[in-house]
């Protein structure tokens, strides 16, 4: 093995043995892990720890910060792991390489690295990944993760070495032996999110492209042999297969699960979000509820075998995956306390589950929804609609809903509206025929709106769920191309962050920054041209639905209500300096991204997701705390960065750490603040202005 030098000289694979630099702070008897993508097994980011609180939360500073530039060929704009922590050491994944590294959970010191060696293959998910997860019988320590190439991993906690018992010389190619053939050679499947551990059982989902189906497999944690597979798409003779028009489920691909899960040791049970199928938009060739698209299934962690599923949406044509995992909670239900769970979603519902049974806690009925017209299409009649708790986020796109900041601004949001479809949630996309309207359907909370992978937060001491949401807009249409095939076309602006924040993979829908397709900006036309294909919904830069664009809603699921709502991030810079609103007051917009929310003995923590101007000139965003009981804001702390992760909290040597992922186009850097350490010298204590 060669040695790999922090400026970057970095090989394949490299384990600094320097444990015994970790710091002593890891022996003291107050110190907590975090072993989990979300903490627990149950995805409920909380934790107890009370240090940090709403009195000291503006006293944070930057205890240490690492760097991942130098973890692969290309700057990491959009960082997304949350790391975990054992023992005082944090490990996360780390670039576009999608390192594995090991630092000091007190220093940041990088104590050793792993490059996984992908021999020219390549996956179809790139960038450093959501996680990874960590296993021990309690002697040997394991972390685990998924590489670019989408092959299983098992390293040393101890040392970064590859454990040599584990598949072949502790990989499994995952291609591999899962009841299909795929072509070995081109980019057709890869995942972001960690696997999840459960006892001795490695479960991993899989995102694909439509060339492959998306199954689930359970793997022995010890050897990484396979020990089960669910379809996701049912073959024939399974429970589900007559879900699908005659011979389409044999031809459809993906339908899997890519975001994070859950699992409840003592029931035995996973918990498996599932997507919707190729194409997101078209359903001709996939007529029918199609099981177990964009359901929740319950999986025995032993066998694979369904003891339930709970199906969200029936033949989705909405791109509304099951983007995270579920929480599981014990509430109190009619004087019993019952062993539940939260499922969050796209569509900004919260759907709230026996995990027992899968039976809903409030009654979920199924309610009639608009049709389209698009041929060859056979649409739902009805929707399953949650009587309990009320949606999270704004659903479907009415008048009242355009932004009226101006007599001018209302004209002209109107004027745009009216060449578009608008309607309730679960309005069809349109279809549209050129040179005629409707150019589409205007649509919130978005294929990339609601919920997303990071879930929310569970606070067991008052049966709370905390969840980050985003108000995207985009207009959704389906139309025929050249060869008489039905196509969708996804358009429009989803209200994003302003410059330099978190970006993703060229749609701008996931971006935080201000490039990209439909990204609004300062002095440009309204979107008004081509049918097929329209502008920008947005009037003069300025978005074309009225804030928030981002929020986080306290949900109380003793009684299936709103607890508190507030708007999450400051008005970005391209609305704040917009010339239609120059002498008009607007109230703090929030802003729209992808971002996970940490709770604590009293906070809901959350970083904002892009930056904006500060009272000091500065391009900067906030890491911010909220009061967890009211929603107001008790604290902000200066981030050079945006939130580009999902932030955990971890004590060690008697102080509490809050770390998460942070990028923009100046690359990316896991970062931990901390109260200011007495001990510290003082040239080592701040790295980074305060406010």
């Amino acid at each position: 093995m060669k040695a790999i030098s922090r400026r970057g000289l970095l090989a394949s694979t490299t384990a600094f043995l320097a444990f015994g630099a970790v710091s002593a702070r890891a022996q003291v008897a107050r110190d907590t892990d975090w072993l989990n993508y979300a903490n627990d097994l149950a995805a409920s980011r909380y934790s107890p720890l009370s240090q940090i609180n709403a009195e000291n939360f503006n006293d944070l500073e930057v205890a240490w910060r690492f760097n991942t530039n130098a973890f692969g060929a290309t700057l990491d704009a959009y960082y997304n792991c949350t790391p975990l922590i054992s023992k005082g050491r944090l490990f996360a994944t780390a670039g576009t390489g999608r390192y594995c590294v090991a630092l000091d959970g007190a220093t940041g010191q990088l104590l050793w690295s792993y490059r996984h060696d992908e021999k020219g293959r390549a996956g179809s998910r790139a960038g450093s990944g959501f996680g990874l997860s960590f296993w021990t019988d309690g002697d040997k320590e394991r972390v685990l993760y998924v590489t670019r190439s989408y092959q299983l991993i098992s390293l040393d906690a101890r040392t970064g070495l590859p454990d040599p018992k584990f598949g072949v010389n502790g990989e499994v190619d995952l291609r591999l032996d899962w009841d299909q053939e795929i072509d070995l050679k081109r980019s057709v499947v890869g995942l972001h999110a960690p696997p999840l551990v459960i006892g001795n059982t490695i479960v991993v989902g899989t995102a694909p492209t439509a060339a492959a189906k998306a199954y689930v497999r359970g793997f022995d944690a010890v050897t990484g042999k396979r020990k089960w597979i669910f379809h996701t798409i049912p073959m024939k003779g399974e429970f589900g297969y007559d879900t699908w028009k005659p011979g389409q489920a044999e031809t459809a691909g993906n339908t899997g699960v890519w975001s994070p899960m859950s699992a409840d040791p003592e029931l035995g049970l996973v918990y498996l979000p599932v997507e919707t199928p190729p194409t997101d938009l078209v359903g001709v060739t996939r007529i029918g509820d199609t099981l177990f698209s964009e359901a929740l299934v319950a999986v025995d962690v032993e066998t694979g075998q369904r003891r339930w599923h709970y199906q969200t949406i029936h033949h989705g044509v909405w791109d509304t995956d099951l983007p995270a995992a579920a929480i599981l909670c014990d509430i109190p239900v009619g004087g019993k306390i019952v062993k539940a769970l939260a499922q969050p979603s796209k569509q900004g519902f919260l759907y709230v589950l026996d995990r027992v049974t899968g039976k809903p806690i409030w009654p979920i009925p199924e309610r009639k929804v608009p049709k389209g017209d698009a041929p060859g299409e056979v649409y739902a009649p009805t929707q399953p609609i949650p009587s309990k708790p009320p949606p999270f986020e704004r659903q479907g796109v009415m008048p009242d809903d355009l932004i009226d900041w101006t007599p001018e601004i209302k004209a002209r949001a109107l004027e745009i509206a009216s060449h578009y479809k608008m309607g309730p949630l679960y309005t069809p996309p349109a279809f549209v025929t050129k040179g005629k309207d409707p150019w589409g359907t205007l649509y919130t909370p978005a294929t990339q709106g609601g919920a997303n992978w990071p879930g929310g937060s569970y606070d067991p001491e008052t049966s709370t769920v905390y969840i980050y949401s985003k108000t995207a807009l985009e207009a959704l249409s389906v139309s025929l191309n050249d060869d008489g095939k039905l196509v969708q076309k996804i358009n429009g602006v989803p209200p994003i962050a302003d410059a330099d924040g978190g970006t993703f993979g060229g749609t701008a829908s996931l971006k935080g920054g201000a490039s990209g397709r439909g990204t609004p900006q300062p002095g440009v036309k309204d979107g008004l041209n081509d049918p097929i294909t329209p502008g920008l919904l947005s009037i003069g830069g300025l978005p074309l639905l009225k804030p928030p664009y981002g929020r986080i809603t306290a949900i109380d699921l003793k009684t299936g209500t709103k607890a508190w709502q507030v708007a999450h991030g400051e008005t970005p810079d391209f609305i704040r300096n917009n010339p239609l609103l120059k002498g008009v007051t607007i109230p703090r917009t929030g802003q729209g991204g992808i971002l996970g929310v940490l709770t604590t003995k009293s906070l809901v923590i959350c970083g904002d997701c892009g930056l904006f101007t500060d009272e000091k000139g500065r391009k900067a965003g906030r890491l911010r705390a909220y009061d967890k009981a009211t929603g107001r804001e008790v604290g902000a702390v200066f981030m050079e960065k945006a939130q580009t992760g999902a932030p955990m909290t971890y004590m060690l040597g008697g102080r509490q750490f809050i770390a998460f992922a942070m990028g923009g186009s100046r690359g990316a850097d896991l970062i931990a603040y901390a109260l200011p350490d007495r001990n510290a010298a003082p040239a080592s204590r701040r790295q980074v202005d305060p406010l």
